[in-house]
């Protein structure tokens, strides 16, 4: 067998070494993201849905209060929180994104709550990886 080129072994070991680095990096951007989700607390009651955020910012609404629930996604994922949860009335709101803790407790409570919550929209949504928005259950009293 033939001895490589000179300095092939060298290029090639540093292609390697580049695309390593590239995909750690980007492993660590998803970790750290993830953490930012999971980080987020989302809780609710017969009331409310409140979101509360590390820094102590707290988002909420009260269930009668919600004019419209919709899903907003981004093209930021898998490195980025690319789903966001949008609860919004006409004055206040509750957002936060998909991995948020509580968040998979959320989605029956909006089922049960809103007549002709669209799960084809929660379905497309989930599917998109753009930035798009998909609303889910507006009542017909909505600005």
């Amino acid at each position: 067998m033939a001895a490589p080129l000179p300095g092939l072994t060298q290029a090639l070991e540093r292609m390697f070494n580049k695309i390593a680095a590239w995909f750690a990096k980007k492993k660590k951007e998803r970790a750290e993201a993830v953490m930012f989700e999971r980080a987020i607390v989302v809780t609710f009651d017969r009331d409310r849905i409140s979101a509360t955020y590390p820094d102590g910012k707290i988002e909420a609404v009260a269930w009668k209060d919600v004019q419209c629930v919709a899903i907003e996604t981004n093209d930021s994922g898998p490195w980025g929180a690319d789903v966001w949860w949008l609860l919004e009335g006409a004055h206040d709101r509750c957002v936060y994104p998909q991995g948020a803790t509580g968040e998979p407790e959320v989605l029956p409570e909006l089922q049960s709550r809103f007549p002709g919550f669209s799960d084809q929209a929660v379905i497309a949504a989930m599917g998109c990886t753009s930035n798009a928005r998909f609303v889910c259950w507006e009542s017909s009293h909505a600005l």
